[in-house]
């Protein structure tokens, strides 16, 4: 499996640390790309100690990464941007409400939303992992 996975701002850094262990160690994973937002970077010093974005992959595993790149969010150029790159899928975790906003209206403004545009245009498979409470979006539905 070739599968995208990205870290954005919202609470709960742990669950896409741990989301990247266990892909790392499973061995149907062949490529994992990791796209963490600006606001991820601050999350995930506050939350789990780790500041900057070098060696921010080796800081979140604990070690040197077998299958899994960094991308930064800025670069919309990345092959990961593209529908013809081979993907099985994306994962947003945890994905804070702005780029679920983004996303849903279609503005492709960094990586992250980038490639989730690509992931639905492509019909791939993306999951989006909501972590704000209480959620605006769905109160303000109601």
């Amino acid at each position: 499996m070739n599968l995208t996975v990205a870290i954005t701002g919202a609470s709960g850094a742990i669950l896409g640390r741990e989301l990247l262990r266990a892909l790392e160690a499973d061995e149907r994973v062949e490529r994992v790309h990791l796209v963490a937002s600006e606001n991820s970077l601050r999350v995930l010093a506050e939350e789990l100690g780790l500041s900057g974005r070098n060696g921010l992959l080796e800081k979140l595993l604990d070690t040197a990464p077998g299958k899994t790149v960094q991308h930064a969010d800025a670069d919309i150029g990345a092959a990961i941007a593209s529908g013809s790159y081979p993907s099985n899928g994306m994962i947003i975790l945890p994905c804070s409400m702005g780029t679920l906003a983004a996303i849903a209206h279609g503005l492709a403004n960094s990586l992250v939303a980038r490639a989730a545009d690509v992931a639905l245009k492509e019909r791939r498979p993306l999951i989006l992992c909501v972590r704000e409470t209480p959620s605006t979006a769905f109160i303000c539905a109601t």
